[in-house]
């Protein structure tokens, strides 16, 4: 099940039936079934405290994914999203808000399929699966 929360700031995902969908079809075309996976919307500072917190960084950042999945070929997880990077992020990108919260969406839903972004490599390959998720929305 695929659940929506606000942590510290209101923000309302449009067309919350439809995202859960897509998202649940993109997995499924990884191989992967959804169990439990909560996507966190939160502010910059919330984001901040809880890299520093969990994952000793202290930087600014759009997204955290945690895996909490233990069954093989089923995802769950917690993916927490500044609502002020992403709206940050996609006016320097000059793109909807919206658009780039499904490219951030995505993007945490892609770690928990495996795909990294560490290496130059996993990076052109994490924006390829980026795209063809958005052109599948």
């Amino acid at each position: 099940m695929i659940r929506f929360f606000n942590e510290d700031v209101k923000y309302n995902l449009a067309s919350k039936q439809v995202t859960r969908q897509w998202l649940k079809q993109q997995a499924q075309q990884e191989g992967y079934a959804i169990g439990d996976l909560n996507y966190i919307f939160c502010s910059d500072e919330y984001i901040l405290q809880v890299n520093r917190d969990h994952l000793q960084h202290d930087y600014y950042t759009d997204i955290i994914t945690f895996d909490t999945g233990e069954e093989a070929g089923r995802i769950e997880g917690d993916v927490f999203i500044s609502v002020d990077r992403v709206a940050d992020n996609a006016a320097q990108l000059t793109i909807p808000a919206e658009q780039e919260m499904r490219r951030v969406l995505a993007h945490g839903l892609l770690h928990l399929c495996g795909y990294g972004d560490k290496t130059d490599d996993e990076v052109a390959l994490m924006r390829s699966k980026e795209e063809e998720w958005l052109k599948a929305f």
